[in-house]
């Protein structure tokens, strides 16, 4: 391609950036659905936590599911003045495979995200592993959609998980799916600081 139709092409593409750019004036807090069954969904989300301490926002962080793992993203929050963070203290389900328990520790988990989403202080939060309470019924997805349907209007949502339900798709207002193409763990790699962990 000559020089002369590249610049052509690349000014009718800017002019057509610079057109969507103009046309997108809503100023409104989203719900990002992060889902699928690839890695990452919740480095993603942490990912914008991060750029969002980059504007001094403040930030709610609901960890369901993972609870009782040791990360450095926790070690970094943990350090945060912005960011408050509560965690299901039951860690991954099959390992308590106890459902009545877990549902418990749902429940008291989303009554602390619950808050958040009512606090017109907090800008963004992120309610990671939240696809799991829905899908195993721990937690009613009507009690959820309302309190997202009814937060501040400028709050941003990050949600993240796999097998994200219907509800929780046609509420968002971005969805990216993330595709597992292979994963170290399938070679017997254990997880690796600062990667996984």
């Amino acid at each position: 391609m000559s020089d002369g139709r590249y610049k052509a092409r690349m000014q009718r593409k800017k002019a057509h950036i610079d057109s969507r750019i103009e046309q997108a004036n809503i100023d409104k807090g989203i719900i990002v659905l992060l889902t699928g069954n690839g890695k990452g969904k919740s480095s993603s989300a942490l990912g914008m936590v991060c750029r969002a301490l980059g504007y001094d926002m403040k930030i709610g962080i609901a960890k369901f599911l993972k609870g009782v793992q040791d990360t450095g993203e926790d070690a970094f929050l943990a350090k945060q003045p912005n960011v408050q963070t509560v965690s299901m203290k039951t860690g991954f389900t099959w390992d308590t495979q106890d459902k009545e328990f877990d549902t418990a520790m749902a429940v008291e988990t989303w009554q602390k995200a619950q808050n958040y989403l009512e606090d017109e202080s907090i800008d963004l939060v992120v309610l990671d592993e939240l696809t799991y309470m829905v899908s195993y019924k721990y937690l009613d997805e009507q009690l959820i959609l309302d309190a997202l349907n009814n937060r501040p209007s400028n709050q941003h949502v990050v949600i993240t998980g796999r097998a994200a339900s219907d509800g929780l798709i046609e509420i968002a207002n971005t969805i990216s799916e993330v595709k597992d193409v292979q994963h170290a763990f399938r070679e017997n790699i254990k997880a690796q600081k600062g990667i996984d962990l």
